[in-house]
Protein backbone atom coordinates (compact mmCIF):
# COMPACT_ATOMS: atom_id res chain seq x y z
CA UNK A 1 0.00 0.00 0.00
CA UNK A 2 1.01 3.58 -1.00
CA UNK A 3 1.34 6.96 1.46
CA UNK A 4 -0.77 9.57 0.96
CA UNK A 5 2.24 11.20 -0.24
CA UNK A 6 3.28 8.80 -3.10
CA UNK A 7 -0.22 8.82 -3.92
CA UNK A 8 -0.16 12.53 -4.30
CA UNK A 9 2.90 12.25 -6.01
CA UNK A 10 1.47 10.01 -8.72
CA UNK A 11 -1.66 12.27 -9.18
CA UNK A 12 0.76 15.07 -9.67
CA UNK A 13 2.82 13.11 -12.36
CA UNK A 14 -0.44 12.33 -13.93
CA UNK A 15 -1.36 16.04 -14.07
CA UNK A 16 1.99 17.20 -14.97
CA UNK A 17 2.68 14.87 -18.08
CA UNK A 18 -1.46 15.67 -19.45
CA UNK A 19 -0.91 19.21 -19.62
CA UNK A 20 2.86 18.89 -20.83
CA UNK A 21 0.97 16.85 -23.74
CA UNK A 22 -1.86 19.30 -23.86
CA UNK A 23 0.00 22.59 -24.17
CA UNK A 24 3.47 21.67 -24.50
CA UNK A 25 5.39 25.26 -23.86
CA UNK A 26 2.06 27.27 -23.67
CA UNK A 27 -1.20 27.31 -25.09
CA UNK A 28 -0.06 30.16 -27.93
CA UNK A 29 -3.62 31.55 -28.37
CA UNK A 30 -4.10 32.41 -24.74
CA UNK A 31 -0.94 33.77 -24.14
CA UNK A 32 -1.14 36.01 -27.75
CA UNK A 33 -4.52 37.31 -26.91
CA UNK A 34 -5.20 37.08 -23.40
CA UNK A 35 -3.34 39.44 -20.90
CA UNK A 36 -1.66 37.67 -18.37
CA UNK A 37 -3.29 39.94 -15.90
CA UNK A 38 -6.59 39.17 -17.22
CA UNK A 39 -8.75 37.30 -14.43
CA UNK A 40 -11.97 35.12 -15.57
CA UNK A 41 -14.55 32.63 -14.01
CA UNK A 42 -15.72 29.68 -15.72
CA UNK A 43 -18.45 27.23 -14.30
CA UNK A 44 -19.13 23.30 -15.82
CA UNK A 45 -22.14 23.28 -17.40
CA UNK A 46 -23.97 19.68 -17.26
CA UNK A 47 -25.20 18.83 -20.27
CA UNK A 48 -26.40 15.36 -19.88
CA UNK A 49 -28.34 13.72 -17.27
CA UNK A 50 -26.28 10.76 -15.55
CA UNK A 51 -23.43 10.34 -12.25
CA UNK A 52 -20.87 13.22 -11.77
CA UNK A 53 -17.47 12.24 -11.38
CA UNK A 54 -14.21 13.45 -11.44
CA UNK A 55 -15.15 16.62 -9.52
CA UNK A 56 -12.35 16.06 -7.04
CA UNK A 57 -9.74 15.49 -9.73
CA UNK A 58 -10.81 19.07 -11.40
CA UNK A 59 -9.68 20.59 -8.20
CA UNK A 60 -6.21 18.98 -8.07
CA UNK A 61 -6.13 20.09 -11.51
CA UNK A 62 -6.87 23.62 -11.15
CA UNK A 63 -4.44 23.63 -8.07
CA UNK A 64 -1.64 21.98 -9.60
CA UNK A 65 -1.95 24.63 -12.53
CA UNK A 66 -2.67 28.03 -10.21
CA UNK A 67 -3.22 27.29 -6.65
CA UNK A 68 -4.84 30.89 -6.61
CA UNK A 69 -7.75 29.83 -8.14
CA UNK A 70 -10.59 29.50 -6.15
CA UNK A 71 -13.39 27.26 -7.06
CA UNK A 72 -16.34 26.61 -5.59
CA UNK A 73 -18.32 23.27 -5.27
CA UNK A 74 -22.07 22.94 -6.37
CA UNK A 75 -22.51 19.39 -7.10
CA UNK A 76 -19.83 16.67 -5.53
CA UNK A 77 -18.69 13.23 -6.86
CA UNK A 78 -21.44 10.47 -6.77
CA UNK A 79 -24.41 12.92 -7.44
CA UNK A 80 -26.74 12.28 -9.81
CA UNK A 81 -27.30 15.45 -11.97
CA UNK A 82 -29.45 16.73 -15.25
CA UNK A 83 -28.94 18.59 -18.15
CA UNK A 84 -28.50 22.67 -17.10
CA UNK A 85 -26.73 21.69 -13.56
CA UNK A 86 -23.84 23.60 -12.52
CA UNK A 87 -21.44 21.25 -11.09
CA UNK A 88 -18.95 23.98 -10.24
CA UNK A 89 -17.07 27.53 -10.73
CA UNK A 90 -13.80 28.43 -10.81
CA UNK A 91 -12.07 31.65 -10.73
CA UNK A 92 -8.59 33.12 -11.10
CA UNK A 93 -6.12 34.20 -13.92
CA UNK A 94 -7.84 33.33 -17.69
CA UNK A 95 -4.56 32.08 -18.79
CA UNK A 96 -4.46 29.57 -15.79
CA UNK A 97 -8.15 28.71 -16.41
CA UNK A 98 -7.97 28.04 -20.05
CA UNK A 99 -4.45 25.82 -18.96
CA UNK A 100 -6.30 23.57 -17.12
CA UNK A 101 -9.49 23.39 -19.14
CA UNK A 102 -9.05 21.03 -21.83
CA UNK A 103 -7.72 17.76 -18.34
CA UNK A 104 -10.82 19.25 -16.29
CA UNK A 105 -13.46 18.38 -19.05
CA UNK A 106 -11.49 15.18 -20.42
Amino acid sequence: MISEAQFQHEIDLIIANAIREDVGDGDHSSLACIPSSAEGKAKLLVKDEGIIAGIDFAKQVFAYVDKTMKMEVLIEDGKTVKYGDIAFYVEGASQSILKAERLVLN
